[in-house]
């Protein structure tokens, strides 16, 4: 039994808005095409609704950070969201300063919007650059161009909207190493103050996945991934997760707060959520219906909102590696034991078997991958499996 208060435990929440104008082809995330101009509003009414349903599990917590994400959320207007925070705001505290994302789509922003959302209460953007060269993002059914990326920069500054992030992929269909690093090199002088820096991976149920395109080989994409690392390095932004590089102070509080193992809620189609009842060792996983229609019928009925499951003792140590795994600095013992209940020194024995085979090694306070770990992430994590 951990004597951690569940109080004390960070909570985040994660809002999922669901329509893009239109599906791209490497997507496997719950996204819908908007089939008229732009959402109902009566989405707002029932992700309040879902809150006022999810508020008794997290009564007298305190929100510490917020993220708005999709499909494309900057479809919805900034009115929108300031009716939504407000509301979230009058249910539960927020923290001082607490972070509040919003996921944009640089090919749906009109001009001057970006200050209505800074308005609304939002304080950081994540913004899906994707690419700068023309065709890849044609290739990769993105409706904006590298001019609309450029142009949504501007207005993010414009609005004094600094903490911003850029979405980027590299191993793209038929990219060179030099392409990858143009990418790279133009977002870096942007100056976002986060950049995620991901690999192209084709995901079962995907158009990409069915119909495979050309992709660089596995040593290709691996010399586009340290080029492209070293040119970060290089510019000032520290990886400090496995697709996460950041300037100094600008590392992503919510996604932190996942990969800790920390609590969430999730509200909206198909959002997930991980909420700790009384104690970190009884761990309530929840899930919302994925279709937007049948998710706002259900969220008009009576009742607590979403299926839930709680997560089977024997199974935290690998749910808690899954994610704090992904660190660069690992995870402290204190971590560990505050977030699921348990001892560290009852995985002394995996926790040596991957010692031995250099995929992890100790730190003072705790346990953190090796740059071998961290390219075999995949073989580590499974280490931990029941």
């Amino acid at each position: 039994m951990t004597d951690t208060p569940v109080s004390d435990t960070p909570l985040a929440l994660y809002v999922h808005m669901p329509w893009c104008v239109r599906k791209c082809p490497y997507c496997d995330f719950n996204s819908h095409q908007l089939k008229s101009g732009q959402p109902d509003a009566s989405y707002i009414d029932a992700l309040i609704r879902d809150f006022d349903l999810e508020a008794p599990r997290v009564r007298g917590r305190r929100i510490d950070s917020v993220f708005f994400g999709g499909g494309t959320p900057s479809l919805f207007a900034p009115s929108e969201f300031a009716r939504l925070i407000g509301a979230l705001k009058e249910r539960i505290e927020f923290a001082d300063g607490a972070e509040i994302t919003l996921e944009a789509n640089p090919g749906t922003i009109e001009r001057g919007k970006f200050q209505g959302y800074a308005e609304a209460g939002i304080n950081r953007v994540s913004l899906g650059a994707q690419s700068f060269d023309a065709n890849a993002l044609k290739v990769l059914g993105r409706i904006h161009s590298a001019d609309d990326t450029h142009r949504a920069v501007e207005e993010l500054k414009a609005a004094k909207l600094g903490n911003f992030n850029l979405d980027l992929m590299y191993a793209l269909p038929q990219q060179s190493l030099q392409q990858a690093l143009n990418d790279v090199q133009i977002a870096v002088s942007l100056e976002p103050a986060h950049i995620s820096y991901y690999q192209l991976t084709l995901e079962p149920g995907t158009v990409f996945h069915s119909r495979p395109p050309p992709l660089p080989d596995e040593d290709a994409a691996w010399q586009i991934q340290l080029a492209g690392q070293k040119m970060l390095a290089d510019a000032g932004y520290a990886q400090y997760e496995v697709s996460a590089y950041a300037k100094q102070g600008a590392q992503c509080r919510h996604n932190l707060n996942y990969w800790l193992f920390g609590d969430y809620v999730g509200i909206g189609a198909g959002a997930h959520g991980k909420v700790s009842i009384l104690t970190p060792e009884k761990i309530l996983r929840t899930v919302k219906p994925k279709q937007p229609r049948e998710y706002q019928t259900e969220i008009s009925r009576a009742g607590l909102s979403g299926d839930g499951s709680y997560i089977a003792a024997a199974d935290l140590p690998f749910e808690f590696m899954l994610n704090a795994l992904r660190l660069n600095e690992g995870f402290s013992s204190d971590c560990y034991h505050a977030r699921t209940g348990l001892h560290l020194q009852d995985l002394d024995e995996k926790l040596a078997w991957a010692e031995d085979r250099g995929l992890l090694e100790s730190v003072a306070a705790g346990w953190r991958p090796t740059m071998l770990g961290r390219r075999f992430l995949n073989d580590l994590q499974a280490s931990f499996l029941a």
